[in-house]
């Protein structure tokens, strides 16, 4: 199977509705921070948002590895387990982040400020996904693994800086 990055990489308009709204890009993997895993697993930076957020790998292995996401305000959580799962995420609700409670109706109303800016928005999802070989979920579906993976899964998976060991805030509460 090929490497979803390099997939990325080569389909210019998946990359693009990454890029944006998915506020996905493969060209911004330097995290600022000295963050860690409290857990002493690896962590390897590989993508970046506009906003100088990063994702990470976690652990050791290739694409399928949890992925973690550190905002530049100091908030953390683990966002997806796998490169596949992530890619839902960002082309069905690229507006995850602002959705804090992970209700349909809190994406529906997301999901309508976007549309109204970017009226295409579902046929560029849609041939995305289709260039990169995803079938898509539903928002429900997304919106339920979002929460699974952030309260239950991520508790594993704390985000620390030096010099003391701080934790990031969580990105996601209970």
């Amino acid at each position: 199977m090929e490497s979803l990055i390099a997939a990325v990489r080569e389909q210019d308009e998946a990359a693009r509705f990454l890029v944006w709204p998915g506020d996905f890009d493969l060209d911004r993997g330097d995290h600022a921070g000295e963050g860690h895993l409290a857990s002493g697993a690896a962590l390897e930076s590989f993508a970046g948002d506009g906003a100088g957020g990063t994702y990470f790998f976690c652990g050791e292995g290739g694409e399928e590895r949890p992925i973690l996401h550190a905002d530049s305000e100091g908030g953390a959580a683990l966002a997806a387990v796998g490169l596949p799962e992530l890619l839902r995420l960002l082309l069905v609700a690229p507006w995850w982040r602002d959705c804090r409670t992970f209700t349909e109706e809190e994406s529906r109303e997301l999901a309508a400020e976007y549309l109204e800016d970017m009226p295409d928005l579902e046929a560029r999802r849609d041939r995305a996904a289709a260039a990169l070989g995803l079938d898509l979920p539903d928002q429900a579906e997304v919106l339920a693994r979002l929460r699974e993976v952030a309260v239950g899964v991520g508790e594993s998976f704390v985000l620390a800086f030096p010099p003391e060991d701080q934790a990031y805030a969580p990105l996601v509460k209970n």
